[in-house]
């Protein structure tokens, strides 16, 4: 049908019928035209301003030369000048002496928190609780190799068993069973005097049989009364603290086969500021001690 004019509207229609209804051509309110034709000049401004169209190598830059990287990169510049200051503070501060300024030891916990989320927490845990029979728990009091800052500082860069790095820690437990040098029986007499120790079972024949294997084998690591030795990283056999279990199959089984636990030496992987950090946020955790704490006369049953 051709187009006419609408009587009751005035209004031209389109040319569309369709049972008696048609369409009118109504004009779109100028309010409305206006914004559509500046939205499109605003387009326009915005691709020769900003960065806008993908080529092959890279995008085009605008004349402005304004980039979301180039802003992240302003930002994080801005970020590290800010922590610059505190970071140096921590670097030229000694760790005895850190406890002694409250607000740069609560810097350090923070950035060292955050480095453990990154480094650490795949073995220990996310909230350093560890995984019995594999990782120890890094929260409680008990420390193979001393738990004050300079020792956790000294484990964290150079590691546990670590090779080619001549200060990791190191010691090697024998496998009684698996090398002969204990017989079943032996061995059976060895771990009821161990129960003994931690107070799981009460004294028994076996135990004192066990117990003069244990002075002629493993005092001269575990000391005498098995209270551990942190030179040697020899755990604690007389507490109810066990990184490989405390039951009688678990102790039997740790001298049979030895467990040789290692850690990366992380001072080829961090910088010594970060592990500074760390070594002040496992100390924070809840088993850290004093610097006055004797490392060779506390005992221990973990290590960071």
């Amino acid at each position: 049908m051709t187009k006419r004019i609408d009587e009751p509207t005035g209004t031209q229609t389109v040319g569309h019928e369709w049972d008696g209804i048609e369409e009118l051509d109504t004009p779109m309110p100028r309010w409305w035209l206006w914004t559509f034709y500046l939205t499109i000049i605003f387009s326009i401004g915005y691709v020769v301003v900003y960065p806008a169209f993908p080529l092959l190598a890279r995008g085009t830059e605008g004349l402005w030369g304004w980039t979301s990287r180039g802003e992240l990169a302003a930002e994080t510049r801005a970020a590290n000048a800010q922590r610059a200051q505190v970071l140096n503070q921590i670097a030229i501060t000694p760790l005895e002496k850190l406890q002694g300024k409250p607000e740069l030891m609560k810097a350090a916990v923070a950035g060292g928190r955050a480095a453990f989320r990154v480094n650490c927490v795949q073995c220990h845990g996310s909230g350093a609780a560890g995984v019995p029979g594999l990782y120890p728990n890094l929260n409680d009091d008990e420390w193979l190799w001393g738990g004050n800052l300079q020792e956790i500082e000294q484990t964290i860069a150079h590691g546990i068993r670590q090779p080619g790095d001549e200060h990791t820690r190191m010691s090697l437990m024998p496998s009684f069973g698996r090398d002969s040098l204990l017989t079943r029986e032996e061995i059976d007499d060895v771990v009821s005097h161990v129960l003994t120790l931690s107070g799981q079972e009460k004294p028994s024949a076996a135990s004192a049989r066990g117990a003069t294997l244990f002075a002629n084998n493993c005092a001269a690591c575990h000391g005498p009364t098995g209270q551990g030795g942190r030179q040697v990283g020899a755990p604690n056999l007389a507490d109810a603290i066990w990184l490989y279990g405390g039951s009688r199959e678990n102790i039997k089984q740790s001298v049979n086969v030895a467990h040789a636990g290692v850690m990366p030496a992380w001072s080829g992987r961090l910088d010594s500021v970060t592990i500074k950090m760390l070594a002040a946020y496992v100390h924070s955790l809840g088993g850290g001690e004093d610097f006055e704490t004797p490392a060779a006369e506390a005992t221990a049953d973990a290590q960071p």
